[in-house]
């Protein structure tokens, strides 16, 4: 099993016990302003039972882990990649965190530790992030972890009823990743 751990977080795959995370996450209207629109609890359940099974980079569907206090053990967020492997070896990496445990550096924390297992246990030499216009946190937190803007893709996602453009960020597996 996959068990990534930082000096103050663990990361390990989502399991069936953690559907109320995943919910409340979701359900969040502050941590989904820039991922989506807010789903009903079927469609929401939909896309969990997709994540909760056995993960290796062939797979098609995410790597989710759940981010941990690893002194208390509290569930704050989620993490993880959706591979392409073949033939591109890349991925697309996201991230959720409660809104409570935000602004704490969790994000950053646990994304070096994904990062690194992506491209050393994985393998992979690409991984990108696409974030919403706007969303200055999620891309400073990107670009902090080494993740170079790559372009805008005009009028690409669609959320609350309207186009937006999203910002493509790009980290390869030999660029330098500041530690």
């Amino acid at each position: 099993m996959i068990l990534l751990t930082t000096p103050r977080l663990t990361m390990r795959p989502i399991a069936f016990e953690d559907w109320s995370l995943f919910l409340k996450l979701n359900q969040s209207p502050s941590v989904m302003k820039y991922i989506g629109d807010i789903e009903t609890t079927a469609q929401i359940r939909h896309r969990f039972e997709q994540r909760v099974g056995k993960w290796d980079k062939y797979s098609d569907f995410w790597l989710c882990l759940v981010i941990r206090e690893r002194e208390t053990g509290r569930a704050v967020g989620l993490t993880g990649f959706f591979p392409d492997w073949r033939p591109y070896q890349q991925a697309e990496v996201g991230f959720m965190l409660l809104p409570d445990a935000q602004g704490k550096g969790y994000g950053k924390e646990s994304l070096r530790e994904v990062l690194n297992y992506a491209f050393d246990e994985c393998g992979f030499h690409r991984l990108q992030a696409n974030v919403l216009e706007g969303n200055i946190a999620s891309r400073r937190l990107l670009e902090s972890c080494g993740f170079a803007l790559e372009g805008t893709l005009r009028e690409s996602y669609r959320l609350h009823g309207e186009w937006h453009n999203d910002w493509l960020l790009g980290l390869l597996k030999n660029d330098r990743r500041p530690q």
